[in-house]
């Protein structure tokens, strides 16, 4: 949403392809997974007035308009890619099966997982969690507003120190809110590495994809 405080910002979308057109460039095979916190969040029953499950498919729906701008954007710039709900919506998506999804990207197009996990209850993260061990992908990406992860909150608390490499462990130890616990569980028994970084920096996304120390790797 950029600066606008609700809804799409088509300079943020641009850029963000932009962003995923390089590393696509460099031959890596590229999943999303797309919040939608920007159109809607239904995890609030008190505030909303609605039922928490209803509430959470509809944020699962304002995923999938997230992930048809994204590829909106992405084919403006010649770059193929599919989009997969965990909702059946064939009109403007394919459904999501990990056979075709792995295919599509062993075509080097990139595959948008939309609807989170077509169910109730799990967030995004869960959801960018599961498909990446589905897809046996080899790590996480997690573009955030902050550069990496914290011993406090930075934007907070002025002396929070960054961590270059933790351990799950000292991530639950610690409580560092690094992703929600079920979807950090996910990662954790499955030797999934995650790397926090700032998406909103020009380049980022690129240097962590070529190796450099960009952001915090947990592992």
């Amino acid at each position: 949403m950029g600066d606008k405080g609700y809804g799409l910002d088509p300079d943020v979308l641009t850029t963000y392809a932009g962003y995923v057109k390089e590393i696509v460039e460099l031959g890596v095979e590229v999943a999303i997974v797309i919040g939608g916190g920007n159109i809607y969040r239904g995890m609030n029953e008190s505030q909303t007035g609605i039922e928490r499950a209803h509430g959470d498919y509809m944020g699962m729906l304002a995923t999938v308009i997230n992930g048809m701008a994204m590829q909106a954007m992405l084919e403006k710039l010649g770059v193929y890619t599919r989009l997969q709900s965990a909702i059946k919506m064939e009109q403007i998506a394919e459904p999501y099966i990990r056979r075709r999804a792995i295919r599509h990207l062993e075509k080097h197009r990139v595959v948008i997982f939309g609807a989170g996990t077509g169910n109730p209850y799990f967030t995004t993260d869960t959801a960018g969690s599961l498909r990446a061990i589905e897809i046996d992908a080899d790590v996480i990406l997690k573009g955030t507003r902050v550069n990496g992860i914290y011993t406090a909150d930075p934007e907070k608390d002025p002396t929070a120190t960054k961590y270059d490499k933790v351990s799950f462990k000292e991530c639950i130890d610690n409580n560092l809110r690094v992703m929600d616990m079920t979807a950090f569980t996910l990662c954790m028994e499955n030797k999934l590495p995650i790397i926090v970084f700032d998406m909103n920096e020009p380049g980022n996304l690129k240097r962590v994809v070529m190796g450099e120390k960009v952001g915090t790797l947990v592992s």
